[in-house]
């Protein structure tokens, strides 16, 4: 079996340390002869790199080569595949966009409504430029992207490469959700094959089905989740954000219960409620960067003083998340062909037949050694197809303004957006987005 040679593009980034342990797991599946970690954070980088090595060490000790680095062209020369995993800003800059928003009076979650738009707006310049240097060095590699907010990123990628078929933009919180569905059946994840349509965190289930029966679990789905129940899916899911987030699922079924909806819906379906829940002085960001982010490096410091995993608390597990695994699972059917179904963001082309055709939808997708296959989902009712239109009408223009340098688009995104949607509003908010942006942002006239 081929060995495979990859680069973590945000290699010091705090979902690192699971997604290495992943590889440790998957190595009979998914065989690999070099690990690169790449980042422009060289200090925090060096942290997850040291931890690396030993991790590699002692679960991994065929692989040949690991590479922690700056340097571009050191990073990406001959690889088999980018898992692009950056944060343009970071936390602070999330923080930032998040207590911008809240001082308007509007949404500031950080793929949503004003903070979505201003990360979106750090994100796309910067990912285009890496696609166009990972290119350089590595014509053919597969550039498995996941970088938030998706959805943005993925219309951008479409335009400015839209012929690199081996350019996929991915999102796990579908995956988080059906981990949820398989925690309430008594069931695995993998037992379950979901039917799917919409936007990156803008979609919903309209079918669980089990693998082996057919059984459709949606029905009996829906009125369990009725009302708000607690599962044990991953640590980061016990986070109190995170379970009032699977807990306010159950009124979003209740007022609407045709499908599933992805959780981030309540952001634009209840954005009165959803800002009323927001705290101006303390923002997930801060939550973030005072929990699982300072947890993840100070685990990090201590496993490198022991100079060891094996025999400590810090064993690795083969659950290591839906995050890290969902990655490995799409790269090791592009490398094995093996055709599996993954929810992909992709271009439509047909496969949601009563919207456009270039609509950057998120689908069920055949994945495979020649890319991936968007499944059919059929039309869709008024209501999800007036909904996605109005978002997707936005993220273009998001994009628009990101590329062309345009204000009046960017305006215009803003109003269109459901968590801001007052005119006087977005031209306040907007200005002040441009400012805090500054150097990040493309110049906007």
């Amino acid at each position: 079996m081929k060995k495979y040679s990859i680069c973590i593009v945000g290699g010091a980034s705090r979902y690192t340390p699971d997604m290495l342990a992943m590889l440790c797991n998957q190595k009979d599946r998914f065989p690999l002869k070099k690990i690169v970690l790449y980042d422009i954070e060289e200090e925090r980088q060096n942290v997850v790199g040291k931890y690396a090595e030993i991790l590699f060490k002692e679960y991994y000790p065929e692989l040949e080569e690991i590479v922690y680095t700056t340097d571009k062209a050191e990073a990406f020369k001959d690889i088999d595949f980018a898992l692009m995993q950056i944060r343009a800003g970071r936390l602070k800059m999330r923080e930032m966009d998040e207590k911008i928003a809240i001082r308007h009076g509007c949404l500031g979650q950080e793929t949503c409504g004003a903070g979505g738009f201003a990360y979106g707006l750090r994100s796309v310049p910067a990912i285009i430029d890496l696609v166009n240097d990972i290119r350089k060095y590595s014509p053919d590699c597969w550039i498995l992207n996941y970088s938030n907010p998706a959805a943005i990123v993925a219309e951008a990628t479409k335009r400015e490469f839209p012929d690199d078929y081996r350019i996929i933009n991915i999102c796990d919180m579908p995956i988080a959700i059906m981990d949820m569905y398989a925690a309430v059946l008594g069931k695995k994840r993998k037992d379950l094959e979901p039917k799917y349509f919409g936007l990156n965190h803008f979609g919903w289930f309209t079918h669980i089905y089990d693998k082996d029966t057919g059984e459709d679990y949606l029905p009996k789905l829906r009125e369990i989740l009725k009302t708000p129940v607690d599962v044990q899916t991953e640590p980061l899911f016990q986070e109190p954000s995170w379970k009032a987030t699977f807990h306010f699922m159950s009124q979003m079924i209740n007022d609407f219960d045709e499908y599933l909806p992805n959780t981030y819906l309540q952001y634009y379906l209840y954005p009165h409620k959803m800002y009323a829940k927001q705290n101006p002085e303390y923002t997930r960001a801060n939550e973030v960067m005072d929990g699982n982010e300072k947890e993840t490096y100070e685990r990090l410091e201590k496993i490198i003083a022991l100079g060891k995993i094996h025999g400590t608390e810090y064993e690795i597990t083969e659950d290591v998340g839906c995050h890290a695994e969902y990655i490995v699972d799409l790269a090791t059917a592009l490398a094995n062909n093996t055709n599996e179904i993954f929810l992909i963001i992709t271009e439509n082309k047909g496969a949601i037949e009563n919207v456009d055709a270039d609509m950057m939808v998120e689908v069920p997708c055949r994945v495979g050694s020649n890319g991936v296959e968007p499944l059919v989902a059929g039309p869709i009712p008024t209501f999800y197809k007036g909904m996605m239109e109005n978002q997707y009408a936005y993220e273009k223009l998001a994009v628009d303004a990101c590329l062309e340098g345009s204000k009046k688009k960017a305006l215009q995104a803003l109003v269109l957006n459901r968590t801001v949607v007052d005119t006087d509003t977005a031209i306040e908010l907007l200005d002040d987005l441009i400012e805090a942006n500054e150097g990040y942002w493309n110049e906007m006239n």
